[in-house]
């Protein structure tokens, strides 16, 4: 693996969940793969359970981490080419990126849109430019447009709560916020649900749909409570429109998931990335409802970055034991 910023950064998404399930059950097994091996953690947005979560699985992989706020410790970012930075930017990315790669072996970023402009935002500039100058290998702790780390975490707390023998219905459900919020946690839910073994069903208001782009496979339903029927996953995440980028259309029903509806479901396990507005986007009840999985998620984050961090330091020790057999055939 070379980056992880999408789902098609991933040959097997199937192999990939079962693979963190494995660590999951004996998570010290590859505590040498990483040594000698440093991991760059930069934050541009606030974090939590992403940078906990993605320090505890490189530590467990044997890595040192290095971790910068970057909004508040760095330099002033300029990440527009071929400017003439005369402003309030100090430093370019593409010298940023370079001195980071120089002292780490993998970088990852987190980084927010605006919700300003949809065109910049879906371009990934941030992402991208990092990826361009950096030369080592990027994990995406959230871009703009997507939150694989979260996704790949969901689909492994599926998984693992999932033994029938039936094929599982998932509902996304968009849920109520006092603030316009990132499309990106849903379009990577999306993305990554209509590529393993579930049927998906995505309902929210009408003006929040999300871009085509990520939601092809799944069905798009208006109605809530006919969404909610029989569903055996049900994961409640706001976001913002994308169509009237960055808005939030008034929605005079009730959206926020309660006892009520949750009695369509077929007891579904009730799922949340956190953190979470209670009795504003989702009931306390269900959040502390024994069918939650919002705690087990929190905690199968761990094993999302320690798979990926495997994936990559694989391909890295790999890379380096080829050129030393080629030096070494050289010298012979």
């Amino acid at each position: 693996m070379q980056h992880f910023t999408t789902v098609y950064d991933v040959n097997d998404p199937l192999q990939l969940i079962n693979e963190a399930l494995d660590l999951k059950s004996s998570p010290y097994s590859f505590s040498k793969l990483g040594r000698n091996k440093t991991l760059g953690l930069i934050f541009l947005n606030p974090s939590l359970r992403t940078r906990l979560s993605t320090q505890k699985a490189a530590k467990m992989l044997g890595m040192e981490v290095m971790i910068m706020n970057m909004d508040k410790e760095s330099w002033a970012i300029e990440w527009n080419d071929d400017v003439v930075m005369n402003g309030s930017t100090v430093e370019h990315i593409k010298d940023a990126a370079a001195v980071l790669g120089s002292y780490c072996d993998i970088i990852g970023i987190r980084c927010f849109p605006s919700l300003t402009d949809q065109k910049i935002d879906y371009s990934e500039k941030i992402l991208v430019q990092l990826m361009r100058y950096c030369n080592v290998p990027v994990v995406s702790l959230e871009s703009a447009t997507l939150h694989p780390l979260q996704s790949l975490t969901d689909a492994i707390t599926i998984k693992e709560n999932w033994n029938a023998s039936h094929k599982p219905k998932v509902v996304l459900s968009w849920a109520p916020h006092i603030k316009a919020l990132p499309q990106a946690v849903a379009n990577s839910f999306a993305e990554w649900m209509t590529k393993i073994d579930v049927d998906l069903t995505i309902t929210h208001p009408k003006g929040y749909e999300l871009c085509e782009d990520f939601t092809k496979g799944a069905t798009i339903e208006y109605d809530q409570e006919k969404a909610l029927q029989d569903a055996d996953f049900v994961y409640v995440k706001n976001w913002s429109s994308y169509n009237d980028y960055g808005k939030t259309p008034e929605v005079k029903e009730n959206w926020m998931l309660d006892l009520e509806k949750y009695k369509l479901t077929n007891k579904a396990g009730i799922m949340h990335c956190l953190p979470v507005r209670r009795d504003v986007e989702l009931s306390s009840k269900l959040i502390d409802h024994t069918n939650s999985l919002v705690q087990k998620q929190a905690t199968n984050r761990v094993f999302a970055a320690q798979v990926v961090l495997k994936n990559m330091l694989t391909t890295l020790n790999a890379k380096a034991d080829t050129k030393v057999e080629h030096l070494e055939t050289e010298n012979v």
